[in-house]
């Protein structure tokens, strides 16, 4: 379970926690610089968080996983899927973009007074999706968003659910990036819903 920027793992609501951890053993990392992580004087970058997540699943002698990324996180599970594909089982994309730059929290004015905070910022507005290899994803993929985030907005994750084959779009009417804390259970719900699913294509 990947966060987004300046989110550390306590940021989680409790109840998506509780529901998801009945039924899977849940790896909630502190992306780097963030919580109980450190951080280099290297510039961040999403394809640096990803190889974080796979240097930890190493670690937690992890070969395989399931996903779901927000926000920020979903950038980095983005990468994941693309540059990794053998260590997934099925990917959640939850509150993404193809374009970081063209997310209002780059625009003047918003830049984070925290410095790991800010290099999360620049490493996402220079996050782009490269669409000409998402039709190769073998990967069973869900792409969630609220119709009312004005954060990220819904296209990219129609253009991303458009573009992978197979893969799902679930739009919660009316909620907004913070959809997992206002419907803690329907989100759940939905999450458990994709993961348990029995596909019979693809691996």
């Amino acid at each position: 379970m990947i966060l987004g920027l300046g989110g550390t793992m306590d940021c989680w609501p409790q109840e998506v926690i509780k529901r998801l951890s009945e039924k899977y053993l849940l790896i909630i990392p502190d992306n780097r610089g963030m919580g109980y992580t450190t951080a280099s004087e290297k510039a961040f970058t999403c394809k640096m968080f990803a190889d974080d997540i796979i240097g930890l699943l190493d670690a937690l002698k992890v070969k395989k996983t399931h996903v779901l990324g927000f926000s920020m996180g979903s950038m980095i599970a983005q990468n994941l899927l693309l540059e990794y594909p053998g260590r997934l089982n099925k990917v959640i994309i939850y509150a993404t973009l193809t374009d970081g730059s063209k997310s209002p929290l780059s625009l003047e004015g918003n830049i984070p007074g925290d410095p790991v905070v800010r290099r999360q910022l620049e490493a996402a507005v220079r996050w782009r999706t490269p669409m000409d290899k998402l039709p190769y994803v073998t990967n069973h993929v869900m792409l969630i968003v609220g119709t009312s985030d004005n954060v990220v907005g819904v296209e990219s994750s129609k253009m991303i659910a458009s573009a992978i084959p197979g893969a799902w779009l679930i739009q919660f009417k009316n909620a907004t990036h913070l959809l997992m804390n206002e419907l803690p259970v329907e989100f759940s719900r939905v999450v458990l819903m994709f993961l348990d699913e029995t596909f019979e294509l693809n691996n």
